[in-house]
This record gives C-alpha cells, structure tokens and sequence, in this order.
C-alpha cells in the first residue's frame, strides 16, 4: 500500500516519491505501530477518584465505540490526513465512512480502490465524488464527522452536523506566525523556517504563515532564507525534484494574486501551464494588505517587522487563534510566548514537528478548528468515555438517610404556620405537660 501511496501522491503534486512517502506514509505507519502498541491498556476501563459517599463502590470510566464516523480527507495530504484519523476511529471501534478529496483524484481512486482490498468494505466504505456528492453525504446521520481543510467549509459541515447534533473535530487552519528573535542562531533558524514553509509547495497547513522580526535582522533574515532554498533546491527550484506545485489552477491564480502590490525579495515567479509558484519572500510587508488577510497556503513567505517580542505577541493576540505557532529564541523568549498567546500547537525552535509526536493531541482552537486527535486523543475523541459507578446492594443502613421523608424526621412543627421545632424540643413539652 505503500508504493502505491507514494505514486499517487507524486502524480498528485509533482513530489519525488521519497518526499511523498516521508511527508504521508511515514506518519501513518508509525500511527499505526504506537496504537497497536497502546490499545491494550486504553481499552481497560480507567479508575475514577471515589467521593466519601462512595468509597465503598467501584468508580471507572469505560470507553466505548461512538458508532459511525465520517472522515472528510483533504487534497494537500490526501493520505496521511484520511488515514491517520481513520486509524484512531476503527482502534476505537468504529465503522468508518471515508470521503476523500475530490481535488486528488489519483489518491482517491487509490483509497477506493485499496481500502476494500484489506477492510470490510460494508464498515469502511470509501465515497468519491465532488460537492454534490459531499452535501448528500452530510445529509446523513453520524455518530461523529471528522473535517481537515478551509474555516469556510468547516463551518458547513458543522451546520449540516448540527441538524443531528452529531459531535465534530474540525481541522482548519488559518495564518500561523513565526517569530524569530535578533539574538537567535539566524542560520539554524532560518534553515529550519524555510524547510517548515517551502515543503510541499507551502500547501501544508502548520506551516509557518509569516514571519515577525525586528526590522534590524529583516535583511539577514530574507539572505539566510534564501541560502537555505539554494541549498534545498538547487538556483532554479522549478527543477528539482524535491520541490512541488499548486494543487490545481484556481488556487494557483488565487496565490499569486496575493503578490500584487507587494516587495518581492525573492522569488516572485510562476508557471501557470505546471502550476508552478517559485519559494516567494516578501519584506516590509503591511500587516492589511490581502497577503496578511487570509491564509497564504503557497510558498509565499511575508516578513513582517516587529521592534520587540512584545509588539510580536501584540500582533498575534490582535487576530484570530492560529493552528500553530513558532518561536525561534532564548527559553525565557519562547516561555513568554506560550504564557501569552494561544494557538492549537506550538514548536518552538523548530517548526511544523510538533503534529508528528504521537502523544501530543494535534488540533486548532477558535477559527482554527475544534477537538484534536493523534495516538491515544484519536482513541478518546471517537470513543464515549461512559461515567460507571458500581454499588452492592448489601450495607443499606448508611443510605437510609438520603430516603425520604429524611429532612421531616429531624423538625416537627409546633404549629402550621409558625417555625418548626426539633423532635428533642418537641419531645420536652409533650414530657412537661
């Protein structure tokens, strides 16, 4: 399946078949190995803290399968994004209905083609097709829906999963920063940034958006980027092997649009005819022009200045909750920026690598997306973590107090409409008289 895999998605976006199998395959294998691993002891039921009340019961949390789950792929990785989750939701228990991107088509004819091969294809039926046949799918009633790709189709699938109240985890996106401090290791960063940014043509969705640095470091920044493309892929990237191209024309006229108006640094050039888009750098951009407005999803990185980490943390907090954050710096540099920003993710000093941790839980926040999966939160996220408490119907005389009428047998009333009296009060004057 692996061969296979890797063809597909080199025919998918022009990438080397290694590229291919290290960016998708690579993951889902080692999701697979780490569940298998794990499952034994997630399935167990979990002990639960016991209250005074209960010390003499057993309190557990027992997971069970949602039911059905829908998994709607997306084209940018088209089986690592459908697989993996689909992994977590049969590990959970689960039937299974896949929906992949109608936007790679050779991934898609693939997953139906080899999915039924290896699994019940009554459990893990595999639907292709385009919008048409995606709206009748979220017609449907699921017991959960799992959605990778844009804010603006996540909303719709949120409200088709609202008519049946059906739970989602949506995966979406958005303008993720990168900041890099003036007195970090400029070479290692930039190296890093520009590895995170320009694979798979920019289309991967924790991918650095922007950059934010002082304008002090803004030149050094733009040539040590530009370095680190050379060395990736060669003075022409339109000719190596290792770089890849826009998914189709819409989305290649929609990212060069983006560079209108702009100071182009580097790059700046496409090929429509192969949906080519050279590694782009943007300087002294203006943080309301188009390119800063919406997520770039290409290999177009604008540098934004900033004069302080404080201006920077300003600057992400003025907009929506990314998908990640980057921050290249000092320990007390990245500790600020957790402390005072909120993303679904963070890798700091890096970029991109903390989605491949399998203990991590991989998700968005706010516009960003909601819920999150990966290892042992995919088995949570589509598994009912049911609330048991189990008690012996021996030992009854400590609940005697919690029948009724228990509140009455502690007041009698010394007349309707006056306050009540204690049964020992009570008791006193009826001796008396």
């Amino acid at each position: 399946m692996g061969v296979h895999s890797r063809s597909a998605s080199h025919r998918r976006l022009s990438e080397n078949e290694w590229n291919s199998y290290h960016e998708e395959v690579v993951y889902c294998l080692e999701e697979i190995e780490y569940i298998i691993k794990k499952l034994p002891e997630w399935v167990l039921d979990e002990p639960a803290e016991k209250t005074a009340q209960t010390q003499q019961d057993e309190c557990y949390i027992h997971s069970e399968p949602l039911g059905v789950v829908l998994i709607i792929g997306t084209w940018n990785y088209p089986f690592d994004l459908t697989v993996q989750p689909m992994v977590g939701a049969i590990a959970a228990g689960n039937a299974v209905v896949i929906k992949p991107s109608e936007l790679s088509e050779n991934m898609a004819s693939l997953l139906a083609s080899l999915i039924p091969q290896y699994l019940d294809k009554d459990l893990y039926p595999v639907i292709n097709g385009g919008i048409p046949e995606t709206t009748e799918v979220l017609k449907e009633r699921f017991d959960h829906i799992l959605y990778t790709g844009s804010t603006g189709v996540g909303k719709i699938v949120m409200t088709a999963a609202a008519k049946h109240l059906t739970p989602v985890t949506l995966e979406l996106g958005g303008k993720s920063p990168c900041y890099v401090d003036k007195d970090c290791d400029l070479d290692v960063a930039c190296r890093r940034i520009a590895w995170g940014k320009f694979m798979n043509s920019g289309q991967t969705c924790v991918a650095p958006d922007y950059i934010l640095c002082d304008p002090s470091i803004q030149s050094q920044v733009v040539e040590k980027l530009k370095k680190s493309v050379k060395e990736f892929y060669g003075d022409d990237a339109q000719k190596s092997r290792d770089y890849g191209r826009i998914v189709s024309s819409r989305h290649f006229q929609r990212v060069m649009g983006l560079l209108e108006g702009q100071k182009v640094a580097y790059g700046g050039t496409g090929d429509a005819a192969t949906r080519y888009i050279a590694p782009t750098i943007l300087t002294d951009v203006d943080p309301e022009s188009p390119v800063m407005q919406e997520e770039i999803f290409g290999p177009i990185m604008p540098i934004v200045c900033v004069r302080s980490l404080e201006e920077a943390i300003r600057f992400i907090n003025q907009r929506e909750k990314p998908l990640a954050l980057s921050g290249l710096g000092a320990l007390q540099v990245i500790k600020k920026m957790i402390a005072e920003t909120s993303s679904g993710g963070v890798t700091a000093n890096d970029v991109i690598v903390h989605l491949s941790v399998h203990s991590l839980p991989f998700g968005g926040v706010g516009e960003s997306g909601a819920a999150s999966y990966h290892g042992k939160y995919s088995f949570m996220t589509f598994s009912h973590r049911r609330s048991c408490l189990v008690r012996s119907l021996k030992k009854e005389d400590p609940l005697k107090g919690r029948y009724p009428p228990s509140l009455a047998k502690l007041f009698v009333p010394e007349n309707p409409g006056g306050p009540p009296k204690t049964k020992s009060q009570s008791c006193h004057c009826e001796d008396q008289q």
